[in-house]
């Protein structure tokens, strides 16, 4: 199936899925710990069973037995696949003929989340991670799949790899959904919006939700999507919520409900709707009753009335231009939108330097600081000489994406640093730049295609920036349509109108200002501008700046590309937001300029002005006297902790030490910062891969601390011991490791069983170190038996042993029902239960 068959498919009306086929194939007696993999050859006539269940429910696509078949977990990995998507062919013959039903009916190759975590937060590099994907589309596409699904993503990188990895080695349909949780984001802290604005452009036909919790749960989230993305919405929600009787997690669905917000769906847009963990072909039929209904009483007034389906799912969407990280989308062209261009070496010696000389630490430092002073977007350049560029371009993406919420702008103008940026960052990125040559045109507009990207384009071509307003409008023009022509969407183009100096170019200043004013009302998009340009060669630039942005503002400007740190600069952004309505009511302006902060402001800003110190050491914090003392260091130190910078955190701790004992440093620092980083993290201001940074950036600090401690003749620094295990025939171990990491790092000892560990080890392992505090893990809902007789074996040992569980199949009220003391929701709940337990 091709993907405009794919698109006609779906606007006829809305499809059903199929529905669970683990939980399914435990339900025919699929043994604790076994693969459901395996069982394509093991017992080819279980999977070809659950599949006609499900088409005599009424499904039109169903998903091959092939979720976790990649070569990182099987060697036969190719054979599972090859077999799974002929049992799915199978199935439907079979279907077939017993039914004489001719419906078109397609096979999807499933592919979930690969089982590792990504580098940083994890040991699999992005290029390996690619490949793994890569070999199981080709293997099912040769299989004869019809389109494939990737589904139970929370990584939303780790999902940008799989896709990639599926566009681009096959003309297949690509379905990607991922899975949410309570707050509105993935465990790794991706929201919606994000991965809507991520997905989208990387040539998916579909995005949507699966797993995590039941169908009125995950109302919410498609409420949200359909305001987000002009692509079909696809839904796989569990049978319901869980619950433990007798041992064994169950799901217990009130069909009635099911049906109604099967129904509330498809009011609101939804393309494709299946079921995930705990569904079966009762779910499927009610699924199908529901399109019934809705194809049958859509267009009545009574339906309309209680469904509110006036508007259709592409009513809701409005494009708009976005760009996203990760975890943090910046809509441009309704406020003023600062990008920092701090991050570009042309006239900065010490990033230069720092580049040069791979400090990236410092890269991170003044990313962070542009940040905390109102960028919204960082501008991201290494184009320094003798420098290799494209490592240099990927090193400084990955480190930045690693501990910054904000998205980047790719800057560079070597198509391939381009190509290497936007391959390997984390979200939307924008790009920077193109121009009206056509050769530009022609080498970086694929690229922008390509990653779905948002890009700068410059009003100079061959013959240069022209003099006039209408000239700069024509190769705007040209750009524009040269993008459209690639299939760029409008709202992804951003035109520079190119600021030009006032002290060589003064009659041009306000040609800049008119071509602003053209593009904003006769193209449509939004504009950028350089505004510090304007100013060179002048004295007092910032007079020239503030002015010049002023103007530019009023005539159209979307993003000013400027220094954050300069206050006059974000002082005329503010008042313009008050004068042209923006900022209704004034709250922000109120709220930025009220005495007190005014005088916070000019003290500090004198204070910079005033000191001797390099442009570097204001980046630090600053000791009243101008000198390093123990409180400046110890502030550096647990602001470096904060923002995960791992080579700065070992340096400040080493200076620290001539000055303190190593004990002080973890009592009166680390730990200090740490519980900073996790307040934060509770509060959705920082996100899993920040708290894994931070608790890793700690690591060389206790290294060196034990080793000074040691040398002393001290005892090492140890907070206590905990054992970690992912119970018995569960080999889901992600989140488990993430706790040893975050634990380790707050300077617990941590003894870490595994996977898949029967109760014994874990008894043996507890008895034999005095360990009085356990943490178990389980993510299938089949292996929670295993987790009871754990606890069970446990108490028994050590009735005053304290068991902390986790894992997506669990909640606080199941922990009770099977006699566990806590239930750790996430790493930062775990360090609140050891250090209660460990020092109560």
């Amino acid at each position: 199936m091709t993907k405009n068959e794919f698109a006609e498919w779906l606007r006829v009306k809305p499809r059903l899925m199929d529905g669970a086929m683990g939980s399914a194939l435990f339900e025919k007696g699929l043994p604790l710990g076994a693969y459901p993999e395996k069982y394509n050859l093991i017992n080819p006539d279980w999977i070809k069973a659950i599949h006609k269940e499900h088409l005599r429910a009424g499904s039109e696509m169903i998903t091959a037995n092939t979720f976790g078949a990649n070569p990182l977990k099987f060697e036969d990995y190719e054979k599972l696949i090859e077999v799974a998507v002929a049992l799915a062919h199978q199935a439907i013959a079979e279907y077939r003929l017993e039914t004489e039903d001719e419906k078109e009916i397609y096979v999807a190759l499933d592919m979930g989340p690969l089982g590792t975590l990504l580098a940083p937060l994890g040991t699999l590099s992005f290029d390996a991670a690619y490949e793994a994907f890569k070999k199981v589309v080709s293997t099912g596409v040769t299989s004869g799949c019809d389109l494939i699904l990737l589904e139970t993503f929370t990584d939303l990188y780790e999902a940008k790899c799989g896709v990639l990895a599926a566009v681009e080695n096959s003309e297949l349909p690509v379905i990607c959904t991922m899975s949410f949780e309570e707050n509105g984001r993935t465990f790794f802290g991706t929201d919606v919006e994000s991965m809507a604005a991520t997905l989208e452009g990387l040539g998916v036909s579909a995005i949507g939700f699966n797993c995590s919790f039941g169908s009125k749960e995950m109302l919410p989230l498609v409420e949200k999507l359909r305001r987000y993305t002009s692509l079909p919405i696809f839904l796989q929600p569990n049978a319901g919520l869980p619950k433990i009787v007798q041992s064994i997690t169950v799901y217990d669905t009130n069909f009635d409900a099911y049906f109604e917000n099967a129904k509330q769906f498809l009011a609101g847009g939804v393309s494709a709707i299946g079921g995930c963990c705990g569904t079966t072909g009762v779910h499927i039929a009610k699924l199908k009753e529901a399109i019934d209904y809705f194809i049958l009483h859509k267009d009545s007034a009574q339906f309309k009335e209680i469904y509110h389906n006036e508007l259709s799912w592409g009513d809701f969407y409005r494009p708009k231009t976005r760009v996203s990280s990760f975890s943090e989308t910046v809509i441009i062209g309704h406020t003023p939108v600062i990008i920092g261009e701090r991050l570009n070496p042309t006239g900065k010696k010490r990033l230069r330097e720092a580049l040069k000389n791979s400090e990236f630490d410092y890269v991170l430092r003044e990313g962070l600081l542009q940040v905390e002073q109102g960028a919204a977007i960082l501008d991201v350049n290494v184009g320094v000489p003798g420098l290799d560029e494209i490592e240099v371009m990927k090193e400084v993406i990955t480190s930045l994406q690693a501990v910054i919420n904000v998205p980047l702008q790719i800057d560079s103008s070597s198509a391939k640093a381009i190509e290497v940026g936007s391959r390997y960052y984390n979200g939307k990125p924008l790009i920077n730049s193109v121009n009206g040559k056509l050769s530009v045109l022609e080498e970086i507009l694929p690229i922008v295609k390509k990653y779905g990207a948002c890009v700068i384009g410059l009003t100079i071509d061959d013959e240069g920036i022209p003099s006039s307003a209408d000239g700069r409008y024509k190769i705007a023009e040209r750009i524009v349509n040269a993008a459209v022509a690639y299939g760029i969407p409008k709202e992804n183009i951003i035109i520079d109108c190119l600021a030009l100096t006032a002290s060589a170019q003064q009659a041009e200043v306000f040609e800049t200002l008119k071509t602003i004013e053209k593009v904003k009302k006769q193209l449509g998009v939004c504009t950028a501008l350089g505004v510090s340009n304007v100013s060179f060669g002048l004295p007092s630039r910032e007079i020239v700046n503030q002015a010049f942005l002023t103007m530019a503002l009023y005539a159209g400007l979307d993003a000013p590309i400027i220094n954050p740190a300069h206050e006059p600069m974000k002082a005329a952004i503010a008042a313009y937001e008050v004068l042209s309505n923006k900022d209704v009511g004034s709250e922000r302006f109120i709220k930025r300029f009220n005495s007190q902060q005014v005088q916070n402001e000019v003290a500090k800003a004198e204070l910079v002005k005033n000191s001797s110190l390099s442009q570097d050491e204001k980046l630090k914090p600053i000791s009243t006297n101008g000198i390093r003392d123990e409180k400046t260091i110890k502030n550096e130190l647990s602001l470096s902790i904060q923002s995960g910078r791992k080579v700065s955190t070992k340096e400040l701790t080493n200076e620290l030490l001539t000055i303190i004992e190593p004990l002080a440093i973890v009592d009166d620092v680390i730990i200090p910062a740490l519980n900073i980083v996790g307040k934060r993290y509770e509060e959705g201001i920082l996100f899993l891969p920040q708290l894994i940074q931070s608790a890793e950036s700690v690591q060389g600090a206790f290294e060196l601390l034990k080793e000074v401690l040691s040398k002393q003749g001290k005892a090492p620094i140890e907070k206590g011991k905990i054992a970690l295990a992912t119970v018995h025939h569960d080999i889901h171990d992600i989140g488990k490791n993430i706790i040893k990491v975050v634990l380790e790092n707050y300077g617990y000892q941590i003894f870490d069983l595994g996977k898949d560990v029967p109760p014994s080890k874990i008894v043996d392992t507890c008895i034999k170190n005095n360990i009085k505090l356990v943490g178990l893990s389980a993510l299938m809902t089949t292996t929670v038996a295993s987790m009871v007789e754990t606890i069970k074996q446990l108490k028994a040992f050590d009735a005053n042993i304290v068991i902390v569980v986790g894992g997506a199949v669990l909640s606080e009220e199941t922990a009770k029902e099977i006699n566990a003391d806590y239930y750790a929701k996430d790493a930062s709940e775990m360090i609140k239960i050891a250090e209660k337990v460990m020092e109560g």
